[in-house]
């Protein structure tokens, strides 16, 4: 049976795999099987008696991740594994605090509050303080209340030097109170409340600690400090943390992710060695070749070298266009011609650094009749319909919901006001009580809404779960309200009303996968589903994305867009200490999803925001080796590229360098070198530099405030002073 499990790995898969009971960190390339490893490492413990399958937890980011887990295994061995701990860290916090809800001071049948409903939550809370959303915008404080969860810190725990910090804690604070009172929780509380449970209950803690003898942790470099802890907590001084990662992916520091963490991992857990899964089964050497020699330029790396057996295949394309909408004319010339080739259009994905670049790409898309998706958009429990729908389920079950009720008292419109919900709102303020038993007082409209919810929660108690949604969605009024809709939106009801009906397919699909089949086991489903960032299947179609999407998937030709200094390193990589560092790790996951071709493309002036902008072409392309490009375009701009004039990173400029140089005559253009001009936007400067002729030509300018710029003169508009 282990000869089998065992078969076909490499020698550093092997070593990971059969491990003695012990802490190591397995540090796993792009394309280099950890998935395998980590599900043959639970197979072998379990097949050697090691462990039993109750014996484990396993940990990923997705639920994606882990049911490919659950399924790999359960091919692997003749077991059960519907009751073993595989799942992410959300939905193992929750299944935690399900079982021991009252320890965690929760009522049996709390419900998860979804991004978008924790933004409502705050809202009233800043209201009901008198907290100016300008000067505090609630989304910030959103960030700050999620931030300090993460980083393991209740209200009371966060230091304020100052007044503004101060009034956030004490938003913080109301916010968490009022959560308590409601009775429920969002994302980042779940593990918090988790932790907080593990630290203060030794009884449980030990439980846990003696149940899970090896926990297994996937995409390690992605989790925060307060995910850490909890690790550490579970762990204890007798388990095995066995954890996957590579910190040259790290790219989610924006998230809380703290790639930190590895280095504390070796040391808090004496990691004697790092095994490096360093062979690539997908790319061709060229393109490894790029992402290690572009990857080296980072600092504190635990370093590896990713190599294939395979040949060197293509050189990576490059190509310069004059503008943006050229830009994407290429790309959609090249995908045609890929597609005459035999390349399907799934197995093509175009990346870019920022989704305002996706405009114009679409739009040529669209004009080729392509089709293609936008990876990532709206998922089915985001819908506006849907979360009308769960909404009515969550008061059903919990009717100390707040937020569900007010996103549904008014919806379909039943007459109850703007004046009346604030009435509502302070009268149950007054009565410290919810806003559904200030509802069951108020008289009227409001009073009748409560009859209604009332009934169907009478109605649907003993009911199964699809048949207790199929009665909600006739007797609350949503599927009469979309089914009456006329005229312009008809089109767009009908659209709303199949995804109702999706929703009973989804609960039916529900009971069948799940042993707990309750309407509060169904709503946390759905919540956790909406809060991770992926999109289902589809026919043959192209896929745009930014390259933050693109992490975890694989391409046969990859199109890595907006190659242009401050688009990609983004310019907001200038005002963080690792900026730069997580851009290039940013493009090293971009470079590494193309198995057999890879573009990169950039643009001279480029339409962002409602403006044209003028950009020069990525520090990054210098990081290439010469001999891993073949230049598609004749290189122009091989000066700008490998000698650029003007970078964000370079030393300030002096007085000295405006100095203009000694004038030359003018050339074809009309321009001389030396000749000082200005720009609308840019200001004053100084042409350093022309080249090319008629609609190609161009001028290097050197302006006082922004530096150098290579300008395409049949859209600059420039002055002669």
């Amino acid at each position: 049976m282990n000869s089998a499990l065992l078969s076909g790995l490499n020698p550093e898969q092997r070593q990971a795999v059969t491990l003695p009971h012990q802490s190591a960190l397995i540090l796993a390339g792009a394309g280099s099987g950890k998935t395998r490893v980590l599900t043959t490492r639970i197979a072998y413990l379990i097949s050697t008696g090691a462990v039993s399958p109750h014996g484990i937890l396993a940990v990923t980011f997705t639920n994606k991740a882990a049911k490919e887990m659950v399924t790999r295994l359960s091919a692997m061995l003749p077991i059960n594994t519907r009751g073993m701990w595989i799942g992410t860290f959300h939905g193992l916090c929750n299944r935690m605090l399900r079982a021991h809800f009252r320890e965690a001071n929760l009522p049996q049948t709390f419900q998860i509050l979804d991004s978008g409903d924790q933004l409502s939550a705050i809202k009233r809370v800043m209201k009901g303080l008198n907290v100016d959303d300008e000067k505090f915008p609630p989304r910030e404080v959103q960030n700050f209340i999620s931030g300090s969860k993460e980083q393991g810190l209740r209200a009371h725990e966060v230091e304020a030097y100052d007044p503004y910090t101060r009034r956030k804690v004490e938003i913080f604070a109301e916010y968490d109170a009022q959560c308590q009172r409601e009775g429920v929780v969002d994302f980042a509380e779940l593990l918090l409340r988790s932790y907080e449970l593990l630290t203060r209950n030794a009884a449980i803690r030990e439980h846990y600690q003696s149940r899970f003898k090896h926990i297994l942790v996937d995409e390690f470099q992605d989790t925060n400090p307060l995910q850490y802890k909890w690790l550490k907590l579970l762990a204890g001084k007798e388990n095995s943390l066995f954890a996957v990662g590579d910190d040259d992916q790290s790219i989610y520091a924006f998230r809380g992710a703290n790639v930190g963490n590895m280095q504390e991992l070796l040391r808090d857990f004496k990691v004697a060695n790092v095994i490096k899964l360093e062979q690539n089964y997908r790319s061709h050497a060229n393109i490894l070749n790029a992402a290690n020699a572009l990857i080296s330029h980072n600092r504190n790396r635990l370093g590896k070298n990713l190599w294939t057996s395979e040949s060197g295949g293509e050189q990576l394309r490059v190509y310069e266009a004059p503008t943006d909408v050229e830009e994407a004319n290429f790309i959609v010339s090249e995908i045609q011609q890929l597609h005459r080739e035999g390349v399907n259009l799934r197995e093509i994905a175009l990346l870019y650094r920022s989704n305002a670049q996706s405009r114009v790409l679409e739009h040529a898309l669209v004009s080729a009749a392509l089709s293609y998706r936008v990876y990532g958009g709206l998922r089915f429990f985001e819908r506006q319909e849907i979360k009308h729908a769960l909404a009515y389920l969550r008061l059903m079950e919990n009717t100390d919901d707040d937020n569900a009720l007010l996103r549904i008292i008014n919806f379909p419109t039943r007459g109850i006001g703007a004046r009346g919900i604030e009435q509502l709102q302070a009268a149950a303020k007054m009565n410290n009580t919810t806003l559904f038993d200030a509802a069951a007082r108020a008289g009227g409209k409001v009073s009748a809404f409560v009859g209604m919810i009332e009934a169907m929660r009478n109605a649907t108690r003993e009911l199964p779960l699809p048949e207790a949604i199929d009665h909600m969605l006739k007797h609350s009024g949503l599927l009469d309200h979309y089914q009456n809709e006329t005229g312009a939106k008809k089109r767009e009801a009908e659209e709303r009303l199949e995804n109702l009906n999706e929703l009973l397919n989804a609960a039916t699909l529900f009971v069948h996968e799940n042993e707990d089949d309750s309407l509060t086991s169904f709503l946390t489903h759905a919540t956790l589903e909406s809060g991770e960032h992926q999109a289902g299947d589809q026919d043959d179609a192209l896929h745009l994305m930014t390259v933050h999407a693109s992490k975890g998937l694989e391409f046969h030709t990859v199109f890595i867009t907006g190659m242009e200094e401050n688009l990609f390193p983004h310019q907001n990589s200038k005002n963080s200490e690792d900026g730069l560092g997580e851009e290039r790790r940013l493009m090293y996951v971009a470079i590494t999803r193309a198995r057999r071709r890879l573009y990169l493309t950039f643009a001279q002036s480029r339409m962002l925001h409602g403006q044209v902008n003028y950009g020069m072409v990525s520090s990054f392309l210098r990081e290439l080796p010469e001999e891993l490009l073949h230049w598609i375009t004749p290189r122009i701009t091989a000066r700008s590229v490998y000698k650029p004039a003007y970078s964000p990173y370079a030393a300030p400029a002096t007085p000295a360098d405006y100095a203009a140089p000694a004038p030359r005559p003018a050339d074809a253009s009309g321009w001389r070198i030396g000749q000082n001009v200005e720009h609308a936007k840019f200001g004053e400067g100084v042409v350093l530099n022309i080249e090319g002729g008629g609609a190609d030509a161009r001028v290097q300018v050197k302006f006082r405030k922004t530096g150098s710029k290579w300008l395409a003169l049949e859209y600059a508009k420039l002055t002669a002073l």
